[in-house]
């Protein structure tokens, strides 16, 4: 592949959308996408953390590719989501490939802690087993040492790091040594909170899960943080920021649930319901949610948005 870039700015993370038997909702996905692409995200990563990834069978993932490479067209790159187990991994990256993703965020393996050397040849293993953009995800139980990263950052597939564990030291580490020679992810959750530590050091992208239905309100957050305006930065983390991602904090599984909830909440066709083990958003936060949002939009109006 020529003309390596690793994705900046803004990322979205479309949901995975069901209807009312449990199916994958196309429609809602559809508009779900358009929607990210309509305020200007920079790249799409379809099937991933936010995509219900561990839910998927690679039936569905293959569809969900297939519709978000058609309806992207060509406007910004495309990365699925692969991982977890190796031979379900590989199968996944051959389905992005053959349908056209730019390339694919490596989940970690499934349960195991492994050795360093082990990490390295599974994230080997994926990156090696097609020419596609790698973009490797320091995560739950694969964590990379420098040594490892500074290895794996050898093939010319992977193109950045994305670090959803908060070790700036380890950060710092990295960025150091291997400079702009790969890209730089923030995928901690809500990264919106965290961005203002993460900026300075390099990384220049981040994955935003209010994106999927406050898009104006993290791109005027990331303008304000890279303009210096603190007043602004401020406000959003008063206003938006630091009451939803306390929401967020109070059931394990509402970095994805809260995405549905917020969607339905501003009017997207996307229902608050997810597969388990993850659960939707209990009845009292859904509503703290609305009026956080509610609050949001009267200060920061959108055209597109209301509730």
């Amino acid at each position: 592949m020529d003309n390596r870039q690793a994705p900046t700015g803004i990322s979205g993370f479309p949901v995975t959308p069901y209807d009312e038997n449990g199916n994958i909702d196309k429609k809602a996905l559809t508009a779900n996408i358009e929607f990210l692409l309509e305020e200007g995200l920079e790249s799409i990563f379809i099937g991933g953390g936010a995509g219900e990834f561990h839910n998927l069978s690679n039936e569905e993932f293959e569809s969900m590719v297939k519709l978000a490479v058609s309806v992207v067209d060509g406007k910004v790159p495309v990365y699925t989501g692969v991982g977890g187990n190796l031979t379900d991994a590989l199968e996944k990256a051959q389905i992005s490939e053959k349908h056209g993703a730019e390339g694919y965020l490596i989940l970690p393996p499934y349960l195991i802690d492994g050795e360093q050397e082990g990490i390295y040849e599974y994230y080997k293993t994926i990156v090696t087993s097609t020419d596609l953009n790698a973009v490797l995800y320091q995560r739950g139980n694969a964590q990379l040492t420098l040594e490892t990263l500074k290895k794996l950052a050898e093939f010319p597939q992977v193109v950045a790091l994305k670090d959803g564990v908060g070790d700036m030291e380890l950060n710092i580490e990295f960025t150091q040594e291997l400079g702009n020679s790969i890209g730089w992810l923030n995928g901690m959750p809500m990264a919106e909170v965290t961005m203002p530590a993460y900026l300075p050091l390099g990384y220049n992208c981040y994955s935003s899960a209010i994106s999927n239905y406050i898009p104006h309100i993290s791109r005027k957050f990331y303008e304000a943080l890279k303009n210096d305006d603190k007043q602004t930065v401020n406000e959003i983390y008063e206003d938006v920021i630091l009451p939803i991602n306390r929401i967020r904090r109070k059931r394990k599984g509402y970095a994805v649930a809260l995405i549905k909830a917020g969607m339905e909440i501003v009017g997207l066709p996307v229902n608050n319901t997810v597969r388990p083990p993850v659960i939707p958003v209990e009845k009292e936060h859904y509503e703290e949610l609305k009026q956080v949002l509610e609050h949001a939009l009267e200060k920061y109006p959108s055209g597109k948005l209301s509730i």
